[in-house]
């Protein structure tokens, strides 16, 4: 099991230039646990996520790791500890897959360690996880977008790290390939004590796949707590403007989300 780290934000405020985005946040990460972060569009997820990251500098505030100051840490002692998945992330031209996800090995390597045989097994070992071993030696520009998710999400579990971000990883993938990187990080989390944090848009997959929920709403925490705490219909109402029907989900016995389309009422002849 990992040791279990602490992620909090005090009193964070986060923006671009003039324009802010999060506004005196406060929020404690579960360690061990698997949270997910939920919002309408610029409800800013994303932005959170890269400040806890320690990719983008508060405007006022802070981000604590075991209690310090993230900033003030040095780069690579960060990247030890937490890991991150940006959205839409670029890999270099014509890099092969296994290159790629070897890169998560990098702040493991010091001035003197070279690569060795562990790295090479921890790479394979994610490799096969994600369930693209076969595309070991394939340029990464060849792939289909699903495919390419999976070789970033395998670096990122190349990586070993304790804490785990992820922006919307489940982009680009069909349903089915969705539920299994849920499971797969599920799994992650279940068998090592990971602390996961992600950040998804399908408010039904994080209900069903999150310990803790944090609703963001116009810059700031809406509601956090359990799926059922915090998935009400009040909430969607309120952080996503839609009107719907919150149910225990007959599967997971989480709750599930049933939206009202304007044309979709019992009874509408329309």
């Amino acid at each position: 099991m990992t040791e279990n780290h602490t992620l909090a934000a005090e009193s964070l405020s986060l923006g671009y230039g003039a324009r802010t985005i999060v506004d005196d946040l406060d929020l404690t990460v579960p360690p061990g646990r698997i949270t997910v972060i939920v919002g309408a569009n610029a409800s800013g997820k994303s932005t959170l996520l890269r400040a806890l990251a320690r990719l983008l500098r508060p405007s006022a505030g802070r981000v604590l790791l075991d209690g310090a100051p993230i900033h003030s840490m040095q780069a690579k002692a960060v990247a030890r500890t937490l890991g991150l998945l940006p959205q839409s992330p670029i890999a270099p031209e014509g890099i092969t897959v296994t290159d790629l996800v070897g890169r998560g090995r990098h702040p493991h390597q010091g001035l003197f360690t070279r690569w060795s045989p562990e790295d090479d097994a921890i790479v394979a070992a994610a490799l096969e996880a994600t369930e693209i071993a076969e595309l070991a030696d394939r340029p990464v520009d060849e792939l289909s977008g699903g495919q390419r998710q999976r070789v970033w999400i395998a670096m990122a579990l190349a990586q070993q790290t304790e804490v785990l971000l992820l922006d919307e990883p489940t982009t680009f993938l069909d349903l089915n390939h969705q539920v299994e990187v849920l499971d797969l990080l599920t799994e992650l989390n279940r068998s090592s004590g990971t602390t996961i944090v992600i950040v998804l848009h399908e408010l039904n997959l994080a209900a069903r796949y999150a310990d803790h929920l944090i609703a963001l709403h116009e810059g700031g925490v809406h509601a956090a707590g359990t799926p059922h705490e915090v998935i009400t219909e009040d909430t969607v109402r309120r952080v996503f403007g839609l009107d719907s029907r919150v149910i225990d989900d007959p599967v997971s016995g989480m709750t599930l989300v049933l939206p009202i389309g304007r044309h979709h009422v019992r009874g509408d002849a329309g």
